[in-house]
């Protein structure tokens, strides 16, 4: 099987890539338990170094690092500069942070000692998606390898470049031979690696249906699994809000990256009483977004990550329509373009409401007050974020309770932080990325009790 990494705004062929054999697959596994036996001895001061080049490499070459992101799956090369530059800011968040969240903890009992201990686990497989192709890996590998574990790769079939060069850098870095492998595989492989004896445990990033898949198959061999799946964010816009700043600030979170975010805000709850203002200054904002040449740096929007990506989102759209959602601004697709798209007289158990868009559509549903309002933001399968705005901060803090999600964000956009655990409730996956949280998601927490 050959996997083809191809430019969804040219159409053109950027380099095929021959699929490992089953042979080859074995003595990476085989390599990487190697070299986690001695990685799992080194000091922190150490680990720390090597993320500290591999900051260095990012932020030296991040022009050159971006391209083939822009490239693979047509994304602004602005934003892919910028998502290779958080990059490094993961890497010397762990560097600076990693040894604190690991130390020993002393725990009272009635032992004469007695402590909890924090060891890795081993070899992690990471199966990633194409949509932030060295954030969604950067994310899960830093804190796992600074915690002493390592790591397989199993990109997205159409993003090898970039896998390829996150290999590369680990290894540029310095980096043990076989501690960061990529695999060169399609998703029928992925059973038999979870499977290997020498696979801890998996962490996936992407859709709901390939993260109860893997789950099952992590299940079936009791092995650990995280899952940072689908979202269908609600952006609620409450009367006492600043209106131009919810436009402003929900503007960027349905359409960075062309919509195609997990996190983006995919349903804008809006209050009666400023509806109609809001519903004005959005299609005004989104008018004036500039798509065309996502390599070109006044583009704000560039192609989705393929025609497949483009249809599918022209299908949900369409078929929201003929249930009688109304288009206010956008037009149809060409090839991989989907044009900037806010919808009105959005209901539930529409497309658009009801299923994750991965695509620039705006739908906008109107709530007669604050209950309602919470009701359709949580009338959803999905748990990742949700944003709330409103000039109240006290009665925002009262309703943080009324969301189930795993985020609630208060007058900003639902966004990733080194600094602050990310992941999700109910279909949106379980387990947490970042911060203290995230380094402890792949090590063994064990207990020491001494009686002397």
């Amino acid at each position: 099987m050959v996997l083809r990494s191809l430019n969804p705004f040219s159409g053109e062929v950027l380099e095929e890539f021959a699929e490992y054999s089953t042979g080859k697959i074995d003595v990476l596994i085989q390599e990487s338990s190697k070299a986690f036996e001695e990685w799992k001895r080194t000091k922190f001061e150490y680990r720390s170094s090597l993320l500290k080049k591999v900051s260095s490499l990012l932020l030296e070459n991040a022009g050159e690092f971006a391209r083939p992101i822009t490239m693979e799956m047509g994304k602004p090369i602005t934003e892919s500069v910028a998502e290779v530059k958080k990059c490094a800011w993961v890497c010397d968040y762990y560097a600076e942070n990693g040894e604190k969240f690991l130390k020993a903890e002393t725990v009272v009992s009635d032992a004469d000692e007695s402590y909890v201990f924090y060891e890795p686990l081993g070899t992690i497989l990471g199966i990633m998606p194409w949509n932030f192709p060295f954030w969604q890996v950067f994310r899960f590998a830093v804190p796992a390898l600074m915690a002493g574990n390592a790591v397989l790769l199993k990109h997205s079939s159409n993003v090898q470049i970039c896998a390829r060069n996150i290999e590369r850098i680990f290894t540029e870095a310095g980096f043990p031979e076989g501690l960061f492998s990529n695999l060169v595989i399609g998703s029928e492989r992925v059973k038999e690696i979870i499977e290997n004896d020498i696979i801890k445990a998996v962490s996936l990033t992407g859709s709901s249906h390939a993260g109860q898949k893997v789950a099952a198959l992590a299940g079936n061999k009791t092995k650990k699994v995280l899952l940072e799946l689908g979202g269908s964010n609600a952006f609620v816009v409450l009367e006492d809000a600043d209106v131009e700043l919810a436009v402003a600030t929900g503007v960027r979170a349905r359409m960075m990256n062309g919509g195609q975010s997990c996190i983006a805000a995919k349903r804008f709850i809006v209050h009666q009483d400023i509806s109609k203002r809001f519903i004005e200054l959005f299609a005004e904002k989104i008018k004036t977004i500039r798509t065309g040449n996502p390599m070109d740096e006044i583009t704000e929007m560039g192609p989705l990550s393929s025609i497949r990506q483009a249809e599918e989102v022209e299908k949900q759209v369409l078929l929201s329509v003929e249930m009688g959602a109304k288009v206010i601004v956008g037009g149809s697709r060409d090839g991989a373009f989907f044009p900037p798209v806010m919808m009105t007289e959005v209901r539930p158990g529409m497309p658009v409401f009801d299923e994750e868009v991965f695509g620039p559509v705006a739908p906008v549903i109107v709530a007669q007050d604050i209950d309602e309002a919470i009701s359709l933001a949580n009338n959803t399968k999905f748990g990742l974020g949700a944003t709330l705005f409103t000039r109240d901060i006290e009665k925002a803090k009262r309703l943080i309770p009324e969301f189930p999600d795993g985020a609630v964000f208060i007058n900003e956009l639902v966004k990733s932080d080194p600094r602050l655990p990310f992941g999700g409730t109910k279909q949106s996956g379980f387990g947490r990325e970042l911060s203290v949280q995230g380094i402890r998601e792949f090590v063994n927490i064990k207990t020491v009790y001494i009686r002397k």
